[in-house]
């Protein structure tokens, strides 16, 4: 391919497109699913239940410290799966790009992809492309969807949260949205934050090998902690307590915060989950966590309790405590 550029033509279904899906995409992704390039992808000897799940990234910048639209589009929908405690297996692609996008940094993308998907040991069984003229978007958006293996004996719901459940998340929350907005505002901050964009399908195998009874997980992304609990609070019909002190939050994060009036929260992650286990399980389950990289800083930070139905309080680190409800509006657009 000659030219360095997106051009309409490479959406038309010709010659520019079939150069641009050999030329870019299965020399990236070539395995025995794809290679047919049917209308769908057959996938074999599947038995037992199905989880499925689509997302779509439109983030900006599409490069930002500790990640990019491409890693972002992985990690996300096997996320995802991995909430609902199932082994993600497969994945489809869909690319909707502009016009005049660098096809450098088209490349640089699909590299990400590539890496993430081996990362979290999935394949890319299918996808799409599409090419919009200039103005029609904005450089590239992307949508994965993915399906998995539900684990036998396993239940995870929003549903499922039990009054006496012990609350664990894997780290600090707010890196994400701190890291995207710094990027894309120009921001200079005596320390570089970086996404915590990262696969969660590793650590939540390792938990449900050893404690398969785990009611609930989520990944508290787009409205952050605050938002999710609320979710799972309305969802169960049950109260959420969480404790202001135990919560992580990295000191820089919290006066970036302090800043620009933001409430960390309410900020997107997109490397964290919380676990909801029976209070018994829990000391084992925080123990499971904390010997995974993407679990050291874990910590137990609330309970579920049966008064206070559908309400989030936190106490406060002064001994007062407020509700949280869920996030209204948004705090920033674009964040994954």
């Amino acid at each position: 391919m000659k030219e360095d550029k997106i051009l309409l033509a490479h959406g038309s279904g010709g010659k520019l497109s079939h150069e641009l899906l050999e030329k870019f995409f299965l020399s990236f992704f070539k395995n025995p699913i794809l290679e047919p390039l049917d209308d769908g992808a057959k996938i074999p000897d599947i038995a037992g239940g199905l989880a499925f799940s689509t997302d779509s990234y439109v983030v900006n910048p599409i490069f930002f410290p500790g990640g990019d639209i491409g890693k972002l589009a992985v990690f996300g929908t096997v996320n995802d799966l991995s909430m609902m405690g199932a082994i993600p297996s497969f994945l489809s692609l869909a690319l909707i790009i502009e016009e005049g996008f660098p096809l450098e940094y088209l490349k640089k993308i699909i590299f990400s992809i590539k890496e993430a998907s081996e990362e979290a040991k999935v394949k890319i069984a299918t996808g799409d492309t599409k090419v919009v003229e200039h103005g029609g978007a904005d450089g590239i958006f992307i949508t994965t969807s993915g399906i998995g293996l539900i684990r036998p004996g396993v239940d995870l719901s929003g549903s499922n949260a039990k009054p006496g459940d012990k609350i664990i998340i894997n780290g600090f929350i707010g890196d994400h949205e701190i890291a995207v907005l710094s990027e894309r505002e120009g921001f200079k901050f005596q320390e570089l934050i970086k996404s915590d964009c990262a696969p969660l399908n590793n650590l939540v195998d390792k938990i449900l090998q050893k404690c398969p009874n785990i009611h609930c997980m989520r990944d508290p992304t787009r409205g952050g902690l605050a938002t999710t609990l609320n979710e799972i609070a309305n969802k169960s019909d049950v109260g959420i307590i969480i404790e202001e002190e135990k919560i992580p939050i990295r000191e820089s994060v919290k006066g970036i915060c302090e800043l620009l009036g933001l409430d960390p929260l309410y900020l997107a992650n997109e490397g964290k989950l919380i676990a909801f286990c029976p209070p018994e399980e829990a000391e084992n389950v925080l123990k499971i966590m904390r010997e995974d990289p993407l679990g050291k800083e874990s910590t137990i930070i609330g309970t579920v309790i049966e008064e206070n139905k559908k309400r989030v309080i936190l106490k406060t680190l002064i001994g007062g405590s407020r509700i949280l409800d869920m996030l209204t509006g948004m705090q920033f657009p674009r964040i994954c």
